[in-house]
């Protein structure tokens, strides 16, 4: 097996994953299995999590993307609390990704949609409420989805990203 094909194979998903592995076989001029035996080679090691659509948010109904940075009380940023925000997280299907981290003095962030203004601030106040005791402060980015756009959000533009 070529030393770059997992790499090769990872571009041409990212471009379309709905290509069967007959057709990226032809593209990167490899045999079908060969292609397949990859695919779950990345798979297993997670380095393909999912396949999936990037859909037209505002088509789906959703007006706003938010930023949320948060700053949590340094003595609970424990394994514990973090479990606990994993969960808490889940609860909510419109936040798309959470993750600790710093930067302009906060250790958190979420990214996330949002149907309108109303739902926005309901589910972040929300939040002020069941997390009163771990949060200092909530800082918050939020975007139109109908006006400003520069760049379409897609995973498709990771392909030209040197690996």
């Amino acid at each position: 097996m070529r030393k770059d094909l997992p790499q090769e194979l990872l571009r041409e998903l990212l471009k379309n994953s709905k290509r069967s592995d007959r057709d990226l076989a032809k593209i990167l001029k490899v045999s079908q299995p060969t292609i397949t035996r990859t695919r779950h080679k990345l798979e297993k090691s997670d380095i393909i999590q999912d396949y999936t659509v990037v859909p037209n948010f505002t088509q789906m109904g959703f007006e706003i993307l938010a930023v949320t940075l948060v700053k949590m009380r340094p003595e609970i940023r424990t394994p514990e609390v973090f479990n606990e925000a994993k969960k808490y997280t889940e609860k909510f299907p419109n936040a798309i990704f959470a993750a600790t981290g710093e930067g302009l003095g906060m250790t958190g962030m979420i990214i996330s949609f949002h149907k309108n203004i109303t739902d926005y601030h309901r589910k972040w106040n929300q939040m002020r409420i069941d997390w009163k005791d771990y949060i200092i402060d909530i800082q918050n980015f939020i975007v139109s989805l109908e006006e400003g756009e520069i760049k379409r959000f897609s995973l498709t533009h990771l392909k030209d990203v040197p690996l």
